[in-house]
C-alpha cells in the first residue's frame, strides 16, 4: 500500500485479547500471547504503508487494577516480546521509543526497553512508540510537574506557558500529533491513551479483536482515513443557493 493516505502517526489501543481467548475456551493470557504476531504483522504493514509513527498501548497505568496473575503476565510478556523481537525490528529499520512512568514498572522491563531504545536509536524507517505503564493524564501531570520545577527555578515565567511549551514536556515531544486513532475489540473509548496528542485525530473503532487484526485491517483503516475531511477547527461556508420556485430537483 502506498502512502497517499496522509496518516503520519497511527495510534492503536490493542484491545480484545482477553475476550478473544475466553471465546475459545482459553485463559486471557493466551489472547495476549496471540497478540504478539498481530503486532509484528501490523508493524510490517505500517512500514509498507509509509506510516512514520506507530504508537501502541501495551500496558496502562490503570492496568495495575487487574488480577496479580494477569499483571505479572503482562509485565513479563512486555519484557520478553521486546527482548525477543528487537533484533527483527532493528533489521526492519524500526526505531523503538518508550512512553510511560518508571514508578512501579518492573526493573527487568525497563532494562529491556532502554536497551532496545539504544540499539534502534539511529533507525529511520518507522518509529514504534511502545507505551508501557502509560496514562494520558499521568503524562500531562508529569509534564506539568516538570514545567513547575522550571518555573520555580526561574528559567520560565508563568506568562510564557503556551500549549506548545507544555507539549515540549511530554514523554516523546518530537513525535507528530496522532492522525488516526484505532481501537480494536469493539469498545468505543480512548481509555486515557495519548489524549494530549490526539486533539484532531480521526477515530476508528472496530469489532475485530486484536489477535485477528493484521496489516490488511490496518490498510482498510488507512483507506477509510484518506476519505475523511479533516478541517482542524476551520469550516467552509458552503451555502447552497435557494431553488427558484418550480425548479425540478430531480437529477
Amino acid at each position: 500500500m502506498t502512502a497517499h493516505h496522509g496518516a503520519r502517526h497511527v495510534a492503536i489501543v490493542m484491545d480484545g485479547n482477553g475476550r478473544w481467548a475466553n471465546a475459545r475456551g482459553l485463559p486471557r493470557t493466551e489472547g495476549h500471547r496471540a497478540g504478539e504476531d498481530a503486532l509484528m504483522d501490523v508493524i510490517a504493514g505500517a512500514i509498507d504503508a509509509g506510516v512514520e509513527v506507530l504508537s501502541v498501548y501495551a500496558f496502562s497505568t490503570e492496568n495495575w487494577k487487574r488480577s496479580p496473575r494477569e499483571v505479572s503476565f503482562l509485565m513479563g510478556y512486555s519484557r520478553d516480546v521486546i527482548r525477543k523481537r528487537r533484533g527483527e525490528l532493528n533489521d526492519w529499520g524500526v526505531k523503538v521509543v518508550w512512553s510511560g512512568r518508571q514508578a512501579r514498572l518492573w526493573g527487568s522491563v525497563l532494562k529491556q526497553l532502554k536497551e532496545t531504545e539504544r540499539l534502534t536509536r539511529n533507525n529511520t524507517v518507522l518509529t514504534l512508540n511502545f507505551c508501557v505503564n502509560y496514562g494520558g493524564r499521568a503524562e500531562i501531570a508529569d509534564a506539568a510537574a516538570e514545567l513547575a520545577r522550571d518555573v520555580r527555578a526561574g528559567t520560565i515565567t508563568p506568562d510564557q506557558v503556551t500549549p506548545e511549551l507544555l507539549g515540549s514536556y511530554m514523554y516523546q515531544p518530537d513525535l507528530p500529533d496522532v492522525d488516526l486513532f484505532i481501537r480494536t475489540g469493539g469498545e468505543q473509548r480512548t481509555s486515557n491513551f495519548l489524549i494530549w496528542q490526539s486533539p484532531y485525530a480521526e477515530f476508528m473503532f472496530t469489532d475485530v479483536p486484536w489477535p485477528d487484526f493484521d496489516r490488511h485491517t490496518l490498510w482498510e483503516c488507512l483507506r477509510a482515513f484518506s476519505e475523511r475531511d479533516r478541517r482542524f477547527g476551520s469550516a467552509i461556508d458552503a451555502v447552497r443557493a435557494p431553488l427558484e420556485p418550480g425548479t425540478d430537483t430531480a437529477t
